[in-house]
């Protein structure tokens, strides 16, 4: 039985469907160094994407917890933290890389300061960039007043106004500080022993805060250790234009201020913290309605435009437009043509103007064979339409050209050159990235290597030029091979090239994804094997055209089509389902133990499912079926599904 003297370090991660980071993160905890007793919990909220799998095959030497539903994040650090023996406690969130001194030095500055209770290193996202809830002061009401109201953006290095960041002090300086990141948090053991554990009114943010707060309450002290970095994919600063994260963090710090503070001073901090949600909420909200619709009200209304300023020309020729044809019909054009194209991917980065094509001559045909049925008096013209289509496709080109060179947004269009790659690992890891980086993407420019002890026919550079940063305007993106490169050198890489344009992805060994971040504004993302189909934005979409289609055919003849089934109000309870998204009607075949595949999309659960013809019991089987499902998938096949078992749409899913 192990005791706290046996174990130095109990590092605890709470997992929730990141199983690609988990991943990541329990390598780089593994390769950590200086620390001959380590102990390590994963507890694993109820994911559904084979963390928990991953886990068990990949890292049988963690102590792995499976909750049967979302307990929360403090409830499960908890879990961890009850079976925790060692003499120092790690609470380490899944999507983070820690550096391999990182513990060692976390332990060194404890055993230096036995007044120590709790330690927050240096973050970075995956861009390189400092996190500054790295470190924190107490959010009193007079610094939440200062956060709520800009003072704290507006004089960043005043000790007054610059409190709730500690921007006034050096992320490069370890200092004594208030608050620590529950993404990195280091415990003394005995502390927890006297002040107890994370307060489980807190199920998501502001947990770290209280525990922060009871640390020093208790006469310990927290630190801010600046000699260590790790990387946090997904920081603070990636949730903040989410509304829901404006009120689940904003209600954290009212239950905080109710709990520390007196009625007053609570009082107080709560006036100021719903004036924050409100404001705060405003502006999320505001920015996601911005975002969201201008680029379409942008693209759609000079486009309209557009169309009307063509009948000028018809006018000019004596052609004369009746109202319904000026007010409905036109603008009715516009509409098909962004539909089709919207069911073709003409939306989804990367823009290729192909798919803009195809839509758009969908879209046509469908204009023409609509106009051919209208009574003569509406048949204005032919030639109108197919002017119409030429500018549609003009003006998409010209606005995609234009969110590229002047916003620099993903939606444009880049047409002079596709994606260049540099991947910095010995020639065996830059094949084995190469051939990922193949099967995941279409548009690649050039792949280069970059070697660092022997040289190879891709490799342009060795690492010696690399840290000069020679030639990096040839590349768009910076890949490194975990397994050449440590954790330490591959952050300090990204931390000191400060190229804007460059982006960093993480390469694990014997790994079939690749983990990066492109953006502050960007939650972590991945490069993997694209093993199907269904997952492409666009089939995604006709898969949820044909629910709606299907379901709206399937009202429309109800007084006919019920007769053909036996349980009818299965039938319409199904139909009404489908229709508001909270089924489909071909889904993946439901496993006994509720997992799937981390490569499969996510789906609603299906009325029928593809193996309907014949009686499979066999788990591995199964999830072969769905794999083949995804990867052959068309929107013929839900189509050819439905129609072979038609009578089975009244079944009970």
């Amino acid at each position: 039985m192990k005791s706290e003297q046996d174990i130095t370090l109990t590092v605890i991660i709470v997992n929730y469907n990141v199983a690609y980071f988990l991943e990541q993160c329990l390598l780089s905890v593994f390769n950590s160094r200086g620390i001959e007793q380590i102990e390590v919990f994963v507890i694993d909220n109820r994911s559904s994407d084979g963390s928990v799998a991953m886990v068990q095959e990949k890292f049988p030497q963690v102590n792995l917890i499976v909750n049967q539903e979302n307990v929360g994040f403090s409830k499960a650090n908890n879990q961890g933290i009850k079976l925790a023996h060692g003499k120092y406690i790690v609470l380490l969130n899944p999507d983070t890389v820690v550096e391999e001194q990182t513990f060692e030095k976390t332990i060194a500055a404890f055993e230096a300061d036995e007044q120590l209770g709790g330690i927050g290193v240096r973050m970075v996202d995956g861009k390189g960039t400092f996190l500054p809830e790295s470190k924190r002061g107490l959010p009193t009401p007079m610094v939440a007043f200062y956060k709520v109201f800009g003072l704290s953006r507006l004089f960043p290095k005043s000790a007054r106004f610059g409190r709730y960041h500690l921007t006034y002090l050096s992320e490069f300086e370890t200092n004594e500080v208030d608050v620590l990141s529950g993404a990195y948090m280091g415990l003394r053991h005995e502390v927890l022993n006297n002040i107890g554990l994370l307060d489980e009114a807190f199920f998501m943010y502001g947990e770290d805060i209280d525990l922060s707060y009871r640390i020093q309450k208790a006469g310990y002290k927290n630190l801010y250790l600046a000699d260590t970095t790790i990387i946090h994919y997904k920081g603070e600063s990636t949730k903040k234009s989410s509304v829901n994260y404006v009120f689940v963090f904003y209600r954290a710090m009212i239950i905080f201020a109710r709990k520390h503070f007196s009625q007053n001073y609570a009082l107080l901090f709560s006036l100021f913290i719903h004036l924050g949600i409100y404001i705060r909420a405003s502006l999320a909200v505001a920015k996601r309605v911005i975002n969201h619709t201008f680029p379409i009200l942008w693209n759609v209304g000079i486009g309209i435009i557009g169309l009307y300023g063509l009948t000028e020309l018809w006018k000019s020729n004596e052609i004369a437009f009746p109202s319904v044809v000026y007010y409905a019909m036109i603008p009715s054009y516009w509409i098909i043509w962004s539909l089709t194209n919207l069911l073709s991917g003409t939306y989804d980065p990367p823009f290729k103007p192909m798919k803009l094509l195809n839509g758009t001559l969908i879209g046509t045909t469908l204009i023409l064979i609509a106009y051919a049925l209208l009574p003569k008096d509406l048949q204005f013209s032919r030639l109108f339409i197919l002017g119409g289509a030429l500018w549609f496709l003009g003006w998409n080109i010209i606005d995609r050209l234009i969110r590229f060179l002047i916003f620099k947004q993903s939606s444009g269009w880049n047409p002079s050159r596709k994606k260049r790659f540099l991947i910095i690992g010995e020639e065996s890891e830059f094949k084995r990235i190469k051939l990922l980086l193949l099967q995941h993407m279409n548009e690649v420019a050039y792949v280069h290597g970059t070697y660092i002890k022997d040289t190879y026919p891709e490799a342009r550079y060795s690492v010696k030029e690399f840290e000069h940063r020679t030639n990096l305007n040839l590349y768009d993106e910076l890949i490194f091979s975990a397994k050449d490169l440590s954790a330490h050198q591959i952050i300090h890489w990204m931390t000191t090239i400060k190229s804007t344009h460059l982006d960093f992805k993480i390469a694990q060994p014997d790994a079939n994804f690749i983990i990066g971040s492109n953006s502050i504004d960007t939650s972590g993302e991945t490069y993997r094997i694209n093993i199907n189909k269904l997952s492409r934005p666009e089939n995604l979409r006709s898969k949820r055209f044909f629910d709606l289609t299907f379901s709206l055919l399937l009202i429309a003849t109800l007084p006919v089509s019920i007769w053909f089934f036996q349980h009818k109000m299965g039938l319409l309870k199904n139909t009404f389902k489908v229709l508001i998204g909270k089924l489909t009607w071909v889904g993946f075949i439901d496993t006994t133990d509720g997992f799937k595949d981390p490569q499969l999309p996510a789906l609603t659960p299906g009325v029928l499912t593809p193996n309907l013809s014949v009686t499979v019991t066999d788990r591995g089987l199964l999830d072969k079926l769905n794999i083949l499902y995804a990867r052959d998938y068309t929107v013929l096949t839900d189509v050819q599904i439905v129609l072979t078992s038609f009578r089975k749409l009244d079944q009970q899913s």
